[in-house]
């Protein structure tokens, strides 16, 4: 469980995030909605210790990350999987070999070890006869599963995921959304997803929060979501449905 509390950041004294508290709770998909600006990778970034807030907390199972000791605070990055939006896969670098490298850098284990960990997460994300493709041979889809069984090897307890279905068909976000709600659920993991795809909320929106100019307007589950009474987020919903009807069949 991630527990955050009146976090609030400014940048050149314009507050993007104006007091957000919310609950990210264990092995349930916990969203992050919201159009452009509205402060959702800020927050990413300050929940991950990449920004620091200027006031509030960041609770990971009641540790207070930006009040941890500097060796406290490794111990949880150590517990983080994060699924960054573009992949950042190494292009000179295997499958198998990326999804090894938080092992090599983080881990004493041994090659056995490594090996049995990294087949293991590959074939949970079925690409367990992709190990020796280079990046430049797969697609879209199989580059975010790689990014996905990475994220996992280290075997966290907190699991970061930024757009992940970004420049993927319908099909393949779909099955991108299924597989992270599998993983969430079977490994009981902290899950936050940050998203603008309302097909990806009303699929597994377990617990949606809604940011507008900084502040958390709504917060609930994807079967309540359409029946609010918060105009901005009705706004939101109505504008993605009208961009979704408007794009061309069988593109992203």
């Amino acid at each position: 469980m991630i527990e955050l509390k009146d976090v609030a950041k400014a940048f050149n004294g314009n507050e993007v995030l104006k007091g957000v508290s919310a609950t990210l709770k264990k092995g349930e998909t916990n969203l992050i909605i919201g159009g452009s600006g509205t402060g959702k990778s800020v927050l990413l970034k300050c929940i991950i210790g990449l920004i620091k807030p200027d006031r509030g907390q960041i609770l990971y199972d009641g540790r207070d990350f930006y009040r941890c000791d500097d060796e406290e605070k490794q111990a949880i990055r150590r517990e983080m999987g994060v699924l960054f939006q573009g992949g950042a896969l190494f292009d000179s670098k295997t499958v198998e070999q990326n999804v090894r490298f938080p092992l090599d850098m983080l881990t004493n284990q041994s090659e056995a070890e490594k090996q049995e960990r990294v087949q293991f997460c590959l074939q949970r994300v079925g690409l367990e006869k992709a190990g020796d493709r280079m990046p430049s041979e797969i697609s879209g889809g199989m580059k975010k599963r790689v990014g996905i069984a990475r994220a996992i090897v280290m075997n966290p307890k907190y699991l970061f995921c930024d757009e992940p279905n970004s420049g993927l068909d319908p099909l393949t976000a779909v099955k991108i959304d299924e597989l992270i709600q599998e993983i969430t659920e079977e490994f009981q993991i902290t899950t936050l997803v940050i998203t603008h795809d309302m097909n990806s909320v009303m699929e597994i929106g377990k617990n949606v929060i809604f940011l507008y100019k900084g502040l958390k307007l709504w917060e609930g589950d994807n079967t309540t979501l359409t029946h609010t009474n918060v105009p901005e987020l009705n706004e939101f919903i109505f504008a993605n449905k009208l961009l979704r009807d408007q794009a061309p069949k069988g593109l992203s």
